[in-house]
């Protein structure tokens, strides 16, 4: 049976729809197959600079800029506690050394013409990329579930439910863009827990809260900021949704958790007491919606591609999201696969080995990502020291903006890698106390 369409997406999130318009605009017959029926509400509210140069080639970025959407001007990082510690040789530490913050605008990127990107409620972005690509050309199915994908036939035939009932469509190549369910990569038994995360997130909107309340610079009261706690390997986001509504989410060990016996509620108030001031911020606002949870954050795929397939987003690997990372690999890992993919389809051949760029380029973007996030979960103070001294700002502004996936390992974790090497080793050093409890065998990714 000759497959109708040439190229069968798994999931409709932005790198599903980010890969269905790179496609369809090249002239490639695409099929989207979406479970969920749009909109519909998702975590990972905040995007990175490194999504503007996707969102400008497929031709949405208008579209996101109309939607509204506030915008992101740059991050913000606040302390548990107050007063300088022993700055060990760093510069420009001009405040409390666990504090900083950044600007986008500080570093120039390639095919980023804006100072800014956005802050986003996914529902509404989402559902703006699916459509988009519908735009594009992609025939788009919601509500439509892919079971599995049979690869014993000629053509990959994804094995769909529609209503109850099953339906086989047969494609020439298969992209699994299915999230966190990681559809193919959970059928070919390729999926394995990261040995090092096991984060676990609880997460909200609060109405009318005080975004000033914890900034040290109140006019910057509208950047992500993230919020260290004196809990160990545990922090809070906020993310401004609109003009008064605020996304807040503790993120911490699944451990913790568990050891309150999964009260969620008792645990996400107990745990922002630890910062009084958040407390009473939030405690001085409306909470809109029930708090809801997000597990099994941290996992890889041993294998990203094959015959016939590969994985983008999610569906290939997700570490944790303390840099808002998720939205930028997204779309980041669909535009370097797709790539590939238009390629072998002008050559009429999808075999692994035409996969080999965009798997070398994602594995280098993510290890960069996995030692990064790392090293800031192992001794965060070393983060924020790093983001204020001038011999290593840019450097980590990079990482910051998500722009890791065309150089080799940025400069500044060769040097954070060595510092932490020399506080893990010296039980007496001054900064031995604020190792946290997370620590990465390696600089390198699992896939």
């Amino acid at each position: 049976m000759e497959p109708e369409f040439e190229i069968g997406i798994i999931g409709g999130g932005p790198a599903g729809s980010t890969a269905a318009s790179y496609l369809a605009r090249a002239g490639l017959k695409v099929a989207v197959f979406e479970s969920e029926n749009f909109p519909r509400d998702h975590v990972g509210e905040s995007l990175v600079p490194a999504t503007t140069p996707v969102l400008v080639d497929i031709g949405a970025f208008d579209k996101v800029e109309a939607a509204g959407f506030p915008k992101k001007y740059g991050a913000a990082w606040t302390s548990a506690e107050s007063g300088p510690i022993d700055k060990l040789g760093f510069t420009g530490l001009d405040h409390d050394f666990r504090a900083a913050e950044i600007l986008f605008n500080e570093r120039a990127q390639r095919g980023v013409q804006k100072d800014y990107t956005f802050h986003v409620d996914r529902s509404q972005f989402d559902l703006l990329l699916l459509k988009h690509a519908e735009e594009q050309g992609a025939k788009v199915f919601q509500g439509v579930r892919v079971n599995r994908v049979d690869f014993a036939a000629e053509h990959p035939v994804l094995q769909c439910n529609l209503a109850g009932r099953r339906v086989d469509v047969p494609v020439r190549m298969v992209v699994d863009a299915s999230g966190r369910r990681t559809m193919l990569g959970s059928q070919l038994k390729v999926k394995q827990p990261d040995p090092v995360f096991n984060q676990y997130a609880i997460h909200t909107w609060f109405d009318h809260f005080d975004r000033k309340a914890l900034a040290v610079n109140k006019e910057q009261s509208d950047f992500i900021f993230i919020h260290f706690l004196p809990v160990v390997d545990t922090w809070v986001w906020q993310i401004p949704i609109t003009d008064t509504v605020t996304s807040i989410g503790v993120v911490t060990q699944k451990s913790r958790l568990k050891a309150s016996k999964d009260n969620l509620e008792k645990f996400f108030w107990d745990t922002i007491a630890s910062r009084p001031e958040l407390l009473s911020a939030l405690k001085s606002s409306t909470q809109m919606r029930p708090l809801k949870t997000e597990g099994d954050y941290s996992y890889a795929l041993s294998q990203i591609c094959g015959d016939n397939f590969l994985m983008i987003g999610d569906a290939a690997r997700f570490v944790d999201p303390i840099f808002s990372s998720g939205v930028s690999v997204a779309l980041n890992s669909a535009r370097i696969a797709c790539e590939d993919i238009i390629a072998a389809a002008r050559a009429g051949d999808y075999s692994k080995k035409r996969f080999s760029a965009y798997e070398t380029q994602l594995r280098r973007g993510v290890s960069n990502w996995y030692e990064f996030i790392s090293i800031y979960y192992r001794l965060n103070i070393l983060f924020t020291a790093f983001v204020q001294d001038p011999r290593y700002r840019i450097d980590v502004l990079k990482m910051l903006q998500g722009d890791v996936y065309d150089d080799d390992e940025p400069k500044a974790l060769a040097a954070m890698r060595e510092i932490v090497k020399a506080v893990e080793e010296d039980p007496d050093h001054l900064w031995h106390p604020y190792l946290g409890e997370l620590k990465a065998p390696s600089a390198k990714a699992m896939f």
